[in-house]
């Protein structure tokens, strides 16, 4: 997944210090969102490495240096926010100011925390405040990830791709696409029940 969140609100030209920001996700885990510091560099470079491995090595690109190299490079504590657990950094996203949008990047969950509803979380939070500033938010992930099914459920479509990226934009207020939902055993999807008064 790369592509993170910045769990400060941005201004096309402005950034703003993210607060801390708590919540509770699906699995039931407290989790707050708090601004990165110079200091948290290392620790997201090494869960960069963990995360992005698969798939990386995957696509035939994963270098042991680089991975870590190119998050140290492009590390802004000022876009970025760090997800937390406890005491435990189970995750980062930073969100940047472009041009004519929001750059969603470096967003990871610890592999433990992925799949329980923490990862569409954060991303709502994030997604928030992008749509509370009117900004369009892009990101690119890699070809094949998981991670774009999520992307996919919080509104975001496919603008380009190349053999090793896929480039997603969602403008402000997208609706989410309805969680995926399997057959019941007569083959009927199940729907949400509601009552007329």
């Amino acid at each position: 997944m790369d592509v993170g969140v910045m769990g400060s609100g941005t201004r096309a030209n402005t950034a703003v210090p993210v607060r801390v920001v708590t919540a509770t996700a699906e699995h039931g885990a407290d989790w707050a969102l708090r601004a990165a510091v110079a200091a948290d560099v290392e620790v997201i470079a090494e869960l960069r490495a963990v995360v992005m491995r698969p798939d990386l090595e995957r696509l035939g690109r994963y270098d042991e240096h680089r991975v870590r190299q190119r998050l140290r490079d492009a590390f802004s504590p000022r876009h970025t926010s760090v997800v937390v657990i406890g005491r435990e950094i189970a995750g980062c996203v930073a969100v940047r100011p472009a041009e004519d949008r929001l750059w969603l990047e470096h967003f990871y969950l610890a592999p433990h925390h992925q799949g329980r509803g923490l990862g569409s979380a954060v991303l709502g939070a994030v997604l928030e405040r992008t749509d509370a500033q009117g900004m369009t938010v892009g990101l690119n992930v890699l070809r094949g990830s998981a991670a774009r099914r999520l992307y996919e459920r919080h509104g975001f479509v496919v603008e380009t791709q190349d053999p090793v990226d896929v480039f997603m934009t969602r403008p402000p207020g997208s609706v989410p696409s309805p969680p995926h939902t399997s057959p019941t055993s007569d083959g009927r999807h199940p729907q949400a029940s509601s009552t007329l008064s």
